[in-house]
């Protein structure tokens, strides 16, 4: 039985190729919007949560659901706009 251990060199290396593809296939979708898909990754890197805000037509949904198809998860999206609010 052979095991192989990686450094953290090819562990970073292989990370940041993964995120490179991800990235190549958001923009491929969303155009424009490099500073958002940059904090959309870090969010979700870091484990963290984030809150997509903007008025109508930005590309706000199609962003997270074509993520979620690039990471092969679900998506639902929740409406939340001032009318709900209490």
């Amino acid at each position: 039985m052979s095991t192989k251990t990686r450094n953290l060199g090819d562990i970073l290396q292989e990370f940041r190729q993964h995120r490179h593809v991800m990235q190549q296939e958001l923009q491929k979708i969303i155009i424009g919007q490099d500073e958002v898909i940059e904090q959309l990754f870090a969010a979700i890197f870091t484990r963290g949560h984030c809150l997509l805000e903007g008025v109508p037509g930005l590309a706000k949904t199609l962003m997270v659901s074509t993520l979620a198809k690039i990471l092969d998860l679900d998506f639902k999206r929740i409406q939340f706009t001032p009318d709900l609010m209490p």
